[in-house]
C-alpha cells in the first residue's frame, strides 16, 4: 500500500468530516486503520483533521510505523489513556471529536469522555457509524485485483477438495486439509475458520467442524476463504458423494437457480433488499421460503464481512466497484443444507462473478 493511496483515502474521508459536522475522527477499528494508513499493528488510533493526521500506538510498533505509514505523526502511548489522549488532542482547533461508535466500548466510552471534559472542557465527544466503512465498500481497482488472487486460491481448493474428498473421512479432517492447502498455495492467515458441515450439520449455517464421519449420499457443505496481501475471499459449495437422493437434487436445483436469478438480474442502483429479494423469490416459490433464513450477501475485502449488506432491510444501493458474495441457501432440520456462495463485484452497472468454478460433485 503507498502513501499516496492511503493520502487520498484520508482526503475522501476530511469531505465526510464537514457532511457529519464533527471537527476530527478518532480512528479505532483495525481494518479501517490499516486503510487510512497502511499501519498492520494489532493497537493504535488514528486522530484525522482537516489538516493533519496523527498515529497513536505504544512502544511496539512505533518503528513499525515509522516504515508503513510515515506520513502520519506518531504519537507514543503509554500508560493509561489520561497520560497520552489529552496530549493528542491539545492545540488542535476541535471542538466536536468523532469516534466509531461500533468499535467502542461503553467502559471505553466512559473513561474517553471523563478525560477529554477534564483536559477540554467542552469538547463534544460524539458517536459515527460507517464513515470509513462507506468508503471501504467502493474498491479500487488495485483492491479488486487482491481480492481476485484472494479468490484464485480458494477456487484451486475447491477443485483440491473433489480429489480428496470421501466417505468415512471426518469434518475435522476436512477442515484441517483445506486450511493447510489454502495456506501452502499463498493464503496468509485465514480471515475465518473453515466450515465443514456434513449431513444434518448442513442444517446449521455456521456449523463448527466435528468429528462426524462423512457419509455417502448426504449434503457437505463447505465455507472457505483466503486472504492475500490483507484482502479476502470467502466461497462455498456443497458437495455430495454419490448417490444423492431426491431431496438433494430438488434442493441443490433451486439454490442453483435462486443464485443464478440474482447475478444476472443485480444491477447497479438496487438496493441490498430489492437484490436479495430476486434470490428469495425464487426459494419461496419452491417452497422453501421459511429454510432460507439469512440474508442472500455481505461485502468483502479487508474483512470478510463488511458494507454492503445483501438483505431484508438493506436500504443502500449498490454501485460499481463494490464486491460481495452472493450465497443463497437453504436448510433443513434433520436433514441438512444446501449453500452456493461465490464472489462477485458490481462493473459497468452488471455482476462480473469472481470465483467461477464447479459448484458440486
Amino acid at each position: 500500500m503507498t502513501t499516496l493511496q492511503t493520502a487520498s483515502r484520508v482526503e475522501k474521508l476530511r469531505r465526510k468530516l464537514v457532511d457529519q459536522e464533527i471537527d476530527a475522527l478518532l480512528v479505532s477499528q483495525p481494518e479501517n486503520r490499516y486503510y487510512l494508513s497502511g499501519f498492520s499493528g494489532s493497537a493504535g488510533f488514528l486522530l484525522i483533521t482537516p489538516q493533519d493526521k496523527f498515529l497513536a500506538t505504544d512502544f511496539r510498533y512505533i518503528e513499525q510505523v515509522k516504515v508503513e505509514a510515515p506520513d502520519y505523526e506518531i504519537i507514543k502511548i503509554a500508560g493509561s489513556p489520561d497520560s497520552w489522549l489529552p496530549g493528542l488532542v491539545s492545540g488542535l482547533n476541535i471542538n466536536r471529536l468523532g469516534f466509531e461508535a461500533e468499535y467502542f466500548t461503553v467502559t471505553t466510552y466512559h473513561q474517553f469522555t471523563d478525560i477529554l471534559n477534564r483536559a477540554r472542557p467542552g469538547l463534544e465527544f460524539i458517536p459515527r457509524e460507517g464513515m470509513v466503512e462507506s468508503l471501504r465498500a467502493i474498491k479500487e481497482a488495485g483492491e479488486i485485483e487482491l481480492i481476485k488472487k484472494a479468490v484464485a486460491i480458494t477456487v484451486s481448493a475447491t477443485e483440491y477438495i473433489e480429489d480428496i474428498i470421501h466417505a468415512g473421512m471426518t469434518e475435522k479432517e476436512l477442515a484441517w486439509s483445506i486450511e493447510m492447502f489454502l495456506r501452502e498455495n499463498g493464503s496468509e492467515s485465514m480471515p475465518f475458520n473453515v466450515i465443514v458441515a456434513s449431513g444434518p450439520n448442513a442444517a446449521l449455517p455456521h456449523a463448527q467442524p466435528s468429528s462426524r464421519a462423512i457419509g455417502g449420499g448426504e449434503p457437505v457443505i463447505i465455507d472457505m476463504g483466503a486472504r492475500y496481501e490483507g484482502y479476502s475471499s470467502d466461497i462455498s459449495r456443497t458437495f455430495c458423494i454419490s448417490p444423492a437422493d431426491d431431496t438433494y437434487a430438488m434442493v441443490y436445483d433451486t439454490v442453483r437457480r435462486a443464485q443464478e436469478e440474482a447475478i444476472i438480474k443485480i444491477e447497479e442502483g438496487l438496493t441490498g433488499e430489492e437484490a436479495d429479494s430476486l434470490s428469495r423469490r425464487v426459494i419461496e416459490q419452491a417452497g422453501y421460503g421459511e429454510a432460507f433464513g439469512h440474508s442472500l450477501g455481505h461485502g468483502i475485502g479487508l474483512a470478510c464481512h463488511e458494507f454492503p449488506r445483501l438483505g431484508p432491510g438493506a436500504d443502500e444501493c449498490l454501485t460499481n466497484g463494490m464486491v460481495f458474495t452472493i450465497e443463497p441457501g437453504i436448510y433443513l432440520p434433520g436433514w441438512g443444507g444446501v449453500r452456493i456462495e461465490d464472489d462477485v463485484t458490481i462493473e459497468n452497472g452488471a455482476v462480473k462473478v469472481l470465483s467461477k468454478a464447479r459448484r458440486t460433485t
